[in-house]
């Protein structure tokens, strides 16, 4: 016999698995359109559950690109870590690790985290999460290069980032190779690192 109510035999996913499937779902669409077309309605529609569903989850669409910023640097974070765990432990190779895991990590991601990043410039949730992202990006760094040069600046490893980002921009713009992004970003963090290492220490009186 037909059961007269087809969808009753729909499963209700768990709420954190629904969670996932909409930032998935999130993720696409920023991909296919860009941020300028995203909505928590048409998120909805693709995800194929109503709209107070994806409110349910979301408070409203920059929470939704403010959670997906925060999954790529854990992303990068990880990206970074693995590759360090490879590394023969040379200056020039950790440089050379360093820079070329931050630029393919903005490389994979593509558009759609620059797009992301360009939504929600200025917004209080996004400079803390990239705060917090930054320093424990830092602190990773820092583990791998003080055993091998002392001490860094506080100011150096900020500024390699700013350099990246700015490569990284240049790079999915089109403007730049990738493999040229990776060597001038290395470049900078070496110079820099030297720089820092040999700077002169200031005496405690």
């Amino acid at each position: 016999m037909t059961d007269p109510h087809p969808q009753r035999k729909r499963s209700r996913l768990p709420r954190d698995e629904r969670h996932a499937q909409l930032l998935r779902v999130a993720r696409q669409l920023l991909d296919e359109q860009g941020t300028d077309e995203f909505t928590l309605g048409r998120l909805a529609a693709r995800a194929g559950v109503s709209k107070p569903v994806a409110y349910d989850h979301f408070a409203d669409r920059s929470a939704v690109l403010v959670e997906l910023y925060h999954e790529f640097e854990q992303r990068q974070h990880a990206t970074l870590s693995r590759a360090l765990q490879s590394t023969n432990d040379g200056i020039d190779e950790v440089c050379s690790v360093v820079a070329g895991a931050y630029i393919d990590c903005w490389l994979a991601e593509g558009r759609e985290m620059s797009g992301v990043v360009a939504a929600l410039a200025g917004s209080p949730e996004l400079i803390e999460l990239r705060r917090e992202a930054e320093r424990g990006y830092i602190a990773a760094c820092e583990q791998a290069l003080t055993p091998l040069v002392g001490p860094l600046s506080p100011a150096l490893l900020p500024a390699v980032i700013g350099a990246g980002d700015a490569l990284a921009a240049e790079t999915i713009a089109g403007a730049l190779d990738a493999s040229d992004a990776r060597r001038t970003l290395a470049t900078v963090l070496l110079a820099l690192t030297h720089d820092s290492a040999h700077a002169p220490k200031e005496q405690s009186t």
